[in-house]
């Protein structure tokens, strides 16, 4: 999938991130507040964080929860996944037509919010979408 940028994700935003990235880092930010408060699961942006964040995505589907009644959390998970390649990479997140990815700086484009769906439904995993992302597989 190829994304192209809009003038909307060129634009910057106050604190020097692209405009695109305004929605995702408050999702994300959601998703780690409610996870601290409601379930004590603490996030601290590091790629090791993500293996809680896979573990509490597989925890709900076990539970077979209603995927209406977790939407908005694994949009938050997933942008919280797409804000840790985005601190460890410097990639930008781009967005178009209401999607979001996220960029890295060899111009790969990322999904983490799709990944987090992906592994609501058991076929995905942010931990590893996030190795892949930063380099971490690479030998």
């Amino acid at each position: 999938m190829t994304a192209y940028p809009t003038t909307a994700t060129t634009q910057q935003t106050q604190q020097g991130r692209p405009h695109a990235a305004a929605k995702p880092v408050r999702w994300a930010a959601d998703a780690v507040a409610t996870l601290r408060e409601g379930a004590r699961l603490h996030l601290d942006h590091s790629a090791q964080s993500l293996w809680r964040v896979d573990r509490f995505i597989e925890d709900l589907r076990r539970e077979d929860t209603p995927y209406a009644a977790v939407e908005g959390v694994l949009r938050g998970l997933g942008a919280y996944a797409g804000e840790v390649i985005v601190r460890q990479t410097g990639a930008e997140w781009w967005a178009t037509g209401g999607d979001h990815w996220v960029r890295t700086p060899d111009g790969r484009l990322w999904d983490p919010l799709d990944e987090a769906r992906r592994c609501f439904a058991g076929h995905g995993s942010l931990r590893l979408l996030c190795r892949d992302a930063t380099g971490g597989g690479r030998r």
